[in-house]
């Protein structure tokens, strides 16, 4: 059978989820296609499969009409939904969400697609990300949603041997936008290299063609407040491929993944890092209580103390068999509970569910 996912962008965690989990849907016959509406960027990661870039009606009516899709997955677009039906498509639609940064923005998207979802669509799919959970309950009592993690392959991305650093390396994922939280991320940086240890090299990892020009000015303003330039590293659209090499550099340096958000829906790149044995210290942003358990998998700090950060920080850096219990049982703690096989089983419930004749 065919089934298709739809997103706006080739990027971030959700083109992470579709080449995680078309390659292993594939191994249970179920033939995955993606389609985004446009690419910012020069190439996309390679997905292993049908791969369609187009917002052109005629054209996406054609991918529709040839794909022959037993289930439409969109990931957050609620026009969408009556666009396809407009476009000929008569089988299912689920609406995915993968989140939308802050809850106050979730909820409005979500009450003002109550007409749209209920006409349109069959269902809901969400990687069991509470304040989202709490939201479809409130807005769609009676709706079919669906609620599993989604899925991680540590053998296709894991730890690799790579050359020892001398200093900690402090990395950070995101767009340079609000919610993201990088003025957090810099205030950290800056009070560890500058009253715990000066050769810290921060990284940052973003794609800047999705931030503004506003945001970025201010961005580029405080590095120069706050005296980071020499220790900061800029990063911009790294292939995937190549950041595991990256986490994994982190993790052996006595460093860490900082994941500063406000609100996150379940971010890969937490999943990423765990299982490259790289430590997370992060917010407590709602999405990121799947993958992380203070001191067990990773550790927390209050959004918006910074001197708590520094604290369970120096902690990571400095206690050395707390830190390497936490490397140890995140990577344990992804085998288990973001297993492909795992999910395969659940989005096959799923189709199940919504009586999509589906044979292996």
């Amino acid at each position: 059978m065919n089934i298709l996912f739809v997103f706006y962008v080739p990027s971030g965690g959700v083109e992470t989820l579709n080449r995680q989990r078309c390659k292993a849907l594939k191994k249970h016959n179920i033939n995955a296609h993606c389609l985004y509406y446009e690419n910012r960027k020069k190439t996309i990661n390679d997905h292993g499969t049908q791969t369609f870039v187009t917002n052109e009606d005629r054209e996406i009516k054609k991918i529709l009409d040839d794909g022959n899709y037993s289930l439409i997955v969109i990931v957050s677009d609620f026009q969408s939904l009556p666009r396809f039906k407009s476009l000929g498509y008569q089988g299912k639609m689920i609406i995915e969400i993968q989140g939308y940064g802050p809850k106050s923005t979730a909820r409005a998207a979500l009450t003002n697609a109550v007409p749209l979802v209920t006409k349109y669509a069959s269902g809901f799919l969400n990687p069991n990300t509470p304040h989202i959970m709490q939201l479809l309950d409130e807005l769609y009592p009676s709706f079919p949603v669906f609620s599993f993690n989604n899925c991680f392959d540590t053998n296709q991305f894991s730890y690799k041997s790579v050359p020892a650093s001398h200093n900690p390396h402090i990395a950070w994922i995101g767009r340079i936008e609000d919610n993201k939280n990088w003025r957090e991320f810099l205030k950290i940086g800056s009070k560890l290299i500058h009253d715990y240890n000066s050769g810290i090299q921060l990284h940052m990892f973003e794609d800047p063609t999705i931030s503004e020009s506003k945001e970025r000015a201010e961005f580029e303003n405080l590095i120069k407040e706050l005296n980071l330039e020499a220790n900061l590293l800029l990063h911009a659209n790294v292939p995937n491929n190549k950041m595991a090499n990256y986490f994994s550099l982190i993790g052996d340096s006595g460093g860490f993944l900082c994941s500063t958000s406000k609100v996150e829906g379940a971010p890969y790149s937490l999943l990423e890092a765990m299982s490259c044995k790289c430590p997370v210290l992060t917010t407590d942003s709602d999405g990121v209580r799947s993958s992380i358990i203070h001191n067990h998998t990773g550790k927390y700090y209050t959004l918006g103390n910074v001197d708590e950060a520094v604290k369970e920080a120096k902690e990571l850096m400095t206690d050395y068999k707390l830190r390497e219990q936490i490397r140890l049982n995140a990577l344990d703690h992804v085998k288990s509970y973001f297993n492909p096989e795992l999910y395969c089983s659940n989005f096959i419930s799923m189709l199940t569910s919504l009586r999509i004749n589906y044979k292996k």
